[in-house]
Order: structure tokens, then C-alpha cells, then sequence
């Protein structure tokens, strides 16, 4: 009876794309993935505006993506895989965890939602289970998420307070966000109504402390 011989070869790797503007960050994720026997990190990215590029290019399994990046933030590039790219899942890893974060990023259609401060083999283990269909949460933020509630703010309301950032006048951001002053007064009144603080420098900090933006 002949024997049928066996086939060794490895099994394929999961493909990782990591998105960090941190340089010694993103190396260092990338030695550590690297070192998991089914892992291999096929692309490395700084910026936000590069990752759709990145992925349609490399087909990655998994999109690593920080929050806060130049160019767009992972949470808007999240939004955009899932349209061009919907073989691609994504797990958000970020230095922030805030309840808002996670809910935007749930909206955006990643499939997990980690903090930078956890062990290696945590993350390791979140892109074997996101790509295995699960949703992965850390489950500290998944509990704050719940109790925050989702953001009071519409989508014109975050447009005109991200546009109030750094002094702009109410002139200014009426032109980046093509709106009349009066309309840019209303919102940014429903803005300071809303996050129950006393001005808009105040509002806008709030919500990026609470992850709204």
C-alpha cells in the first residue's frame, strides 16, 4: 500500500497592514508582529491619507490603524476600507481610549478596538480573532462606551468646531465650512449648550476629551 505523503508546507500568513506616524511605534510593532509564526506585517504607513493606497496595493488580511494620524485619521480610513477594501478588517489601536473613539470606530465598521498600553500577545491574538469574523473590544472601554452614551453633536456641529480650532474667527470657519456666519453662531452655540461648558475653546477640548471629534 503506498503511502500518500504529506503536505508540510506552512500555512499562509495573515497579512498585516500597521498605520502609525510614530516611527520608533510603528518599528516596533512591526519586529513584534513579525516575530508571531503566522504573522507578517506586508505594509508599514505614517499617514492616514496613504492607507486605502496602501491596502488596495498590498491586500492585507488586517489594517492596524492608529487614530490620530496626518492626512486623515484612522477612523475616516476605516470608513473608506470598508468601502473599497471589505476583505480587509480592521482593529483600531490607539494611545486613547475614549468612549467616543470606540463608538465612531464600530460606526466606521472596524472589527476591534485595542489600547497601545496592552501586551503584545493581546495584540497578536485580537488580529488572529478579527480576522476569524470576531469583534474585539477592551472590555474597560467597551464599558465606559456604554455608560457615556452616544455624542450629542450632529455632523455640522463637529465639522464647525474642528474648523474653531486654533482662534480661527467666526468669518474664517464660515469659509472652510462653506456655511453663513449666523448658521456657524447657531451651531457653535448648540456646540457650548450641548457640552455644557462656557465657551468654544472649552467645548472643543471636551470633545476631544470625550472623543466626539
Amino acid at each position: 500500500m503506498t503511502e500518500t505523503p504529506r503536505d508540510h508546507r506552512p500555512a499562509p500568513s495573515i497579512r498585516v497592514l500597521l498605520a502609525e506616524d510614530q516611527g520608533m511605534m510603528r518599528g516596533a510593532l512591526a519586529l513584534l508582529l513579525g516575530m508571531e509564526p503566522d504573522i507578517e506585517v506586508v505594509a508599514q504607513v505614517a499617514a492616514g491619507d496613504v492607507i486605502v493606497d496602501a491596502a488596495l496595493a498590498h491586500r492585507p488580511d488586517v489594517a492596524l490603524l492608529d487614530i490620530e494620524l496626518p492626512g486623515m485619521s484612522g477612523l475616516d480610513a476605516a470608513a473608506e476600507l470598508r468601502e473599497r477594501a471589505p476583505e480587509c478588517r480592521v482593529l483600531i489601536l490607539t494611545t486613547f481610549g475614549r468612549p467616543g473613539y470606540l463608538r465612531r470606530a464600530m460606526d466606521a465598521g472596524a472589527a476591534g478596538f485595542l489600547v497601545k498600553d496592552g501586551p503584545v500577545e493581546e495584540l497578536a491574538s485580537a488580529v488572529r480573532r478579527v480576522l476569524a469574523g470576531e469583534t474585539v473590544v477592551d472590555p474597560v472601554l467597551a464599558a465606559a462606551a456604554l455608560s457615556a452614551g452616544p455624542s450629542p453633536l450632529t455632523a455640522r456641529e463637529r465639522d464647525v468646531l474642528r474648523a474653531s480650532a486654533g482662534g480661527a474667527t467666526v468669518a474664517d470657519i464660515a469659509a472652510r465650512v462653506h456655511l453663513s456666519e449666523s448658521t456657524v453662531r447657531n451651531h457653535l452655540s448648540a456646540v457650548i449648550g450641548k457640552t455644557g461648558t462656557r465657551n468654544r475653546t472649552e467645548a472643543l477640548h471636551e470633545a476631544r476629551h470625550k472623543g466626539w471629534l
